[in-house]
């Protein structure tokens, strides 16, 4: 038995020793192999060699490669793990070329992490800042319409969150503060469903207060921008 354990450690010692003179392939190499990978769509292979990479700290090639390993995750929809890796990029790397793609891709891994509108907002409010940013700091650059787009989409999110407050609100019975956030909506004067429902339980609501003078505004309203709506017709009774 004892004969064997020590065969065994002798092929083992043997095996490492071979590992530790075997050739290492040069940064470039793995560079071209990582690229191959990600071009065939093995993000997460690529991943693991651009991280190797980037812990080199050859600058081109580390900036190369922390850029690309973010990318990596991004195509992976693994937007936490690919922000962190912008954001590392940005602080490593300022004047690096390619910063301005870091910055906005920050904004799009922020807005592609927040939550639907019943939640919390704290990743769409970031997203917003994060784009407010990549505009100020490149205002010439050709995404910068793309940036203007995602704030209105995160904007329109936290318009959405506002009206589900207050029909969470408004089905508590809590009709003061319910039409607080229904009247928010309407004030900002949009044409669209939130504007549409919001102006329904504001006619709604001001009818529960008695408030006869502020229910039919809200109703004038409601059948001026949208005639023929069911939430029009629902309180067109209520208002002969």
């Amino acid at each position: 038995m004892r004969r064997i354990i020590i065969a065994l450690l002798i092929i083992i010692i043997a095996l490492s020793a071979c590992s530790r003179n075997k050739p290492q392939l040069s940064t470039e190499a793995r560079l071209k192999a990582a690229d191959d990978l990600f071009a065939r769509g093995k993000y997460a292979r690529a991943a693991t060699i651009y991280d190797e990479i980037s812990f080199e700290r050859r600058s081109a090639a580390t900036a190369y490669a922390t850029l690309r390993q973010a990318d990596s995750y991004f195509n992976m929809n693994k937007f936490s793990d690919a922000r962190s890796k912008y954001e590392q990029f940005i602080g490593s790397f300022p004047d690096h070329q390619d910063v301005s793609t870091a910055y906005f891709k920050v904004g799009v891994c922020l807005f592609e992490e927040s939550l639907p509108a019943q939640y919390d907002q704290d990743e769409t409010i970031a997203s917003i800042e994060a784009f407010s940013i990549f505009i100020d700091k490149f205002p010439n650059d050709a995404r910068f319409s793309e940036a203007l787009n995602y704030i209105r989409k995160a904007q329109y999110k936290m318009l959405e969150k506002k009206y589900q407050n207050g029909y969470i609100y408004y089905k508590m019975k809590d009709y003061s503060a319910a039409l607080m956030y229904f009247d928010e909506i309407v004030a900002l004067g949009n044409t669209d469903s939130l504007d549409r429902k919001a102006l329904y339980y504001s006619a709604k609501l001001h009818l529960h207060q008695k408030n006869n003078e502020m229910a039919r505004s809200s109703y004038n309203s409601l059948v001026s921008r949208y005639a023929g709506s069911k939430e029009a017709k629902r309180l067109a009774r209520k208002f002969k």
